[in-house]
Parts: structure tokens; C-alpha cells; sequence
């Protein structure tokens, strides 16, 4: 596969990856279990039907963070929505708010749904990711994941075995920015010791994670889907970056 250009025009080596995290090493669970889960932890029964209904309503408001956006945005929470991952108070913000506008039986399921969500379990890596990780250490390339959050994931890698194969974190609420601003990709290339043009970009974004070009930076794209409909999308990140390990 031809290695794909920088804005700048530079190719050359590659040196390093800046993955993505939602859409592109992670997906969220399904909005039914998310909110089975919130039920579960609250002590709240509700039928089947309803609890279906709920889901559908939660994923239509774009209430599930990782999940699908918006289908419209209350004109009350379009600031917080705005700037939801530039810290962890603007992020909790807009999405419980989000979630408060769709009627719950409970008050304490919208503060146990974005619990919820932060949690490990409400992740899953997708299929090829610790293949294509553990692959990447192993050629010699170094890894950082550039994210738009406003919490701490790195448990989340931790607890699905993924963290060893990192080498940095960025995370949006931590530097008070987020994609495509272009200081996070810089952020995360100076945490890899690399020049710009030595990077790839891998996420799920066109405009958040496709900004990363115009540092320099060369960028792949995946499609955001869920994890039993994309096995095998990350592989091909493999193919820019040669077996030099391998004697010929």
C-alpha cells in the first residue's frame, strides 16, 4: 500500500501512530445495555418494552458519549455541547443533560448512566486491536492515543490488557482543547519524540482526527460501527510500517 501524504507533501518512514480512542481502538456498548446497566446498579425494574423505548430515546438525544450524535441539540446545552471534551465539567454537563431530556423513571439513573459509561466493562476493543498494537511494539513503532474526552480512560485500557502497548495518552480534557486543534497533535507527536511527518493519525473522524493533517501528520480513516461488523478494519495500518525485525 502507497503511504498516504501529509498535507505538507512529505512522506517518507513513519515512526509512530496517534490512534483515536471511541470508533477507532473502542466501541461503546449498545444504548439498551448501557442503560440496563444503570437500571441494574439504581435497583430500578422496568419491562422490556419500556426499557427499549428508553434506549431509543437516550440514543436519538445523543445522550450515550461514544455513541450516536445528536439528532438535535437543545439550544440551552449548545455551549457545553460545543466544548463538551475541553474539560471533565463541560463533558458531564452536556451529556447528562442530554440525557435529562428524556424522561427516566428514576432522578438517579441520569448521574448512574454517566457513571456508567466510564466504566471498563461499558467498552469493548475492537476485534484487531490488540493485534494491531502488540504488532506496532513489536516492529519498534511507538503508540500514543489522542483523544476527544472528558474523563480518564486509561483504566479502560488497563483493565482490557491494552495499556502495556501505549506509550502516551493525550486526552482533550487534559489539555483544555480539543481535535482538530492542532496543539493536540503536536502534544501527542513531542510525547512520541517524533516530527510531525513521522506520524500517522488513525481514527474514525474526518474533521477531529483528519486536523491532525494539517500539522503534518498523514491520516487513515476507519468507519465508527460496531465491533462484530468491523474485525478487521486496523490491519491495514499495518501495511505502512514494513517488518524490519524480520531478517530477509
Amino acid at each position: 500500500m502507497v503511504e498516504p501524504l501529509s498535507a505538507d507533501g512529505r512522506g517518507g518512514p513513519l515512526g509512530g501512530v496517534l490512534f483515536d480512542f471511541s470508533g477507532t481502538l473502542f466501541r461503546i456498548e449498545s444504548a439498551e445495555s448501557w442503560l440496563r446497566a444503570a437500571l441494574e446498579e439504581t435497583g430500578t425494574a422496568l419491562p422490556e418494552e419500556e426499557l427499549a423505548r428508553h434506549a431509543r430515546d437516550l440514543e436519538e438525544a445523543g445522550a450515550l458519549p461514544g455513541g450516536a450524535p445528536p439528532v438535535a441539540v437543545p439550544p440551552e446545552l449548545a455551549e457545553a455541547w460545543s466544548a463538551r471534551d475541553r474539560t471533565a465539567e463541560s463533558h458531564r454537563a452536556a451529556f447528562t443533560g442530554l440525557a435529562r431530556h428524556v424522561p427516566l423513571p428514576h432522578p438517579e439513573l441520569y448521574d448512574a448512566l454517566y457513571a456508567r459509561h466510564r466504566q471498563p466493562a461499558a467498552w469493548r476493543p475492537y476485534p484487531d486491536a490488540a493485534e494491531v498494537l502488540g504488532e506496532l511494539r513489536r516492529r519498534g513503532i511507538r503508540i500514543a492515543v489522542v483523544s476527544n474526552i472528558g474523563w480518564d480512560l486509561r483504566p479502560v485500557f488497563r483493565a482490557h490488557g491494552l495499556d502495556p502497548l501505549v506509550d502516551a495518552y493525550v486526552l482533550s480534557y487534559e489539555h483544555g482543547t480539543q481535535k482538530p486543534d492542532p496543539r493536540l497533535f503536536r502534544a501527542a507527536c513531542d510525547a512520541l519524540s517524533l516530527a510531525p511527518h513521522e506520524a500517522l493519525m488513525v481514527g474514525d473522524d474526518r474533521r477531529a482526527d483528519g486536523g491532525a493533517a494539517t500539522v503534518g501528520c498523514r491520516v487513515h480513516l476507519v468507519d465508527h460501527l460496531p465491533v462484530d461488523r468491523r474485525p478487521d478494519a486496523l490491519r491495514a495500518v499495518l501495511e505502512l510500517f514494513p517488518d524490519r525485525t524480520t531478517p530477509p
